[in-house]
């Protein structure tokens, strides 16, 4: 939710951007080992509708393949 807050109301952030997120303040060289941290936290907060999904513009429900993590109510 911070990277989001950083960003324009309507800007998405890639998954892997969260992950070095936490890999940096973790002190850790490694991002991908948090990618299914990651992955957990957005179903969480998709389920509470706190941020919305898409791909190449294209709004999803769930997470499946590749996405992008918005905002909710834009």
């Amino acid at each position: 939710m911070a990277l989001l807050a950083d960003r324009a109301a309507d800007a998405t952030i890639c998954p892997s951007e969260a992950a070095r997120a936490l890999a940096t303040a973790r002190g850790e060289a490694d991002w991908r080992p948090h990618m299914a941290e990651v992955h957990d936290a957005v179903d969480r907060l998709v389920a509470d509708a706190r941020v919305r999904l898409s791909w190449k513009g294209t709004a999803m429900a769930t997470r499946n393949g590749p996405y992008r993590i918005g905002r909710q109510g834009r």
